[in-house]
């Protein structure tokens, strides 16, 4: 290695490993619904915004296209993906089969390790705020941490990793429609029972009691989305806003 110079290696690592970091940190603000406010999604402005160089920020734009969180137009960059109520509605329907199946063989085939970690994951949900303390209209990162832990926590011992993958991205892509529930009215629900219930007849082996409650819960999030669509949520400011008649 001569001096002044950095090995191709060492770049390529350090290349990879900002393209990570931007990644991770647009995929954070995408999915907490940061970035509402922006259509479209020009390499200059992420490259202002994380500071970072353009070869590691179109890594990760592509990374996240590749996902489903982006979309992109040839020649024309990436765009935040519009929501809507026939897709959230084939994406509700295509999350219970999928985790309907994966908590049945995760039940089916639970050991003390996975029950332990289910059990300590709802511990954990129950002592987080959902909302942020010094702005109540914002959902608090750590508890979308630990809620996605939960729910993967249910799932961790269907022995498919492919499913488990699966289950991830449309988490993921559901997350995004949570922000619109957020401020409908029913947002009285006891989101912390349900999910009490979930645990409490994974963990008894009550697999059609279990993905009843599952399925139950998603559909009731759905249901809440739909209201939020209906009122005319409008994704670009990020909050509800009821239709003129």
């Amino acid at each position: 290695m001569t001096s002044g110079n950095i090995e191709p290696s060492v770049a390529k690592g350090v290349k990879s490993t900002l393209a990570s970091a931007v990644y991770q940190q647009l995929r954070d603000d995408l999915l907490r619904g940061a970035l509402e406010v922006e259509t479209k999604l020009r390499v200059e402005w992420v490259v202002s915004r994380y500071g970072a160089g353009a070869s590691p920020v179109r890594e990760a734009l592509n990374r996240l296209a590749a996902e489903g969180l982006l979309g992109r137009h040839d020649q024309r960059g990436f765009f935040l993906m519009p929501v809507s109520a026939a897709e959230l509605e084939e994406l509700t329907r295509t999350r219970c089969w999928l985790e309907e199946r994966a908590l049945r063989e995760s039940i089916a085939h639970r050991t003390a390790e996975s029950e332990e970690q289910l059990v300590l994951a709802l511990h954990r949900l129950a002592r987080a705020e959902r909302r942020l303390p010094e702005d109540p209209s914002t959902n608090n990162p750590e508890w979308e941490k630990l809620h996605r832990a939960f729910h993967r926590a249910l799932i961790s011992a269907c022995r498919s990793h492919w499913l488990i993958g699966f289950c991830d991205q449309l988490s993921d892509q559901a997350s995004r429609y949570r922000l619109i529930s957020q401020d409908a009215p029913g947002m009285g629900r006891d989101d912390l029972g349900e999910h009490r219930i979930i645990a409490e007849r994974t963990l008894d082996g009550d697999a059609d009691g279990a993905v009843e409650a599952l399925l139950n819960h998603y559909r009731l999030t759905a249901a809440l989305c739909m209201e939020g669509l209906a009122q005319g949520y409008d994704p670009r400011a990020g909050k509800s806003q009821r239709r003129r008649k």
